[in-house]
């Protein structure tokens, strides 16, 4: 394959993620008005799992739970469980774009915990974009504005779950295979909150097509992410990054679609500082690793 025609198939790879991720959002906070966040969870792990195992499992046999780091890995796949659950919660609260638009001050939180965890030098201009960012999320979570209190917290602890798994997938990738990591955190996913369901199990049982939108969650889930690390082998992750925030106009365009809803403009210029101030981080470590 030619690379102007790879570099396009990872565009349009990164499109059809965010575009699952996005409808992922959107199912869990349909479905959240009837069932618990936990078996939301669960179904979502539980789905992606089987999928790896019906798809990948033959193939690579023991390759795909092979690993030097267990214990990273388990605690790589926990923080991207509370990340789900966490943000399952504020969507349940709070419109798909502005929940969404929070998840993306996480490369504002990398930077602040690459700065004290991993040493990393951080320049005036990742200061200046880190405290433009959280301006940005101020805009929209401003006090007197319309969104859920509780909603904005739960997306918070999601934010910062998520840096967290950023971080452990900076310091995996270099000696960990991209599928073993991923199947890891379909496998954690589905055993912690198998072992956890006690706790949350009741309620409605869901009839077949519930059941089939609670299916989906882990369709979307797994899809995507294959998705994801499909595309960064066809283009750099340096080139690619900026249409992660597609997933942002996929957000906005569901939820008006399907729950009436479209951000003021006070909350669409905060989204605007937010990707703005990520984007320039990315541009600065691309400068970096140039100079």
């Amino acid at each position: 394959m030619p690379d102007r025609r790879k570099v396009g198939f990872a565009v349009l790879l990164m499109l059809g993620a965010t575009l699952c991720f996005a409808a992922l959002d959107a199912t869990s906070k349909h479905l959240s008005r009837t069932y618990p966040i936990p078996m939301m969870v669960w179904g979502r792990y539980t789905f992606h799992c089987v999928m790896m195992l019906i798809f990948l499992a033959p193939a690579m046999r023991l390759q795909l739970i092979a690993t030097s780091r267990p214990l990273a890995q388990v605690t790589r796949a926990l923080m991207l469980v509370g990340t789900t659950g966490f943000s399952m919660a504020g969507f349940s609260m709070m419109p798909l774009a502005e929940s969404t638009a929070f998840l993306f001050i996480t490369p504002l939180v990398v930077v602040i915990l690459s700065h004290w965890l991993l040493k990393e030098r951080i320049t005036g201009l990742h200061w200046l974009a880190v405290v433009a960012g959280f301006c940005g999320a101020l805009l929209i979570a401003r006090p007197g504005g319309a969104l859920n209190p509780q909603g904005i917290f739960w997306m918070t602890l999601a934010a910062a779950c998520y840096a967290i798994y950023q971080i452990q997938t900076r310091q995996l990738s270099p000696t960990e295979n991209t599928v073993t990591m991923l199947f890891y955190t379909a496998l954690v996913g589905t055993v912690s909150m198998t072992l956890a369901a006690p706790l949350y199990w009741g309620g409605p049982m869901p009839d077949w097509i519930d059941a089939a939108l609670i299916a989906s969650l882990g369709l979307y889930g797994g899809t995507g992410h294959l998705m994801l690390t499909r595309a960064f082998r066809y283009a750099n992750a340096s080139f690619l990054s900026p249409f992660l925030y597609a997933q942002l106009v996929w957000a906005v365009l569901l939820g008006a679609l399907f729950y009436q809803h479209l951000p003021d403009l006070l909350s669409v210029a905060g989204m605007v500082v937010i990707v703005a101030s990520s984007l320039s981080i990315a541009l600065a470590e691309r400068m970096q690793r140039k100079a």
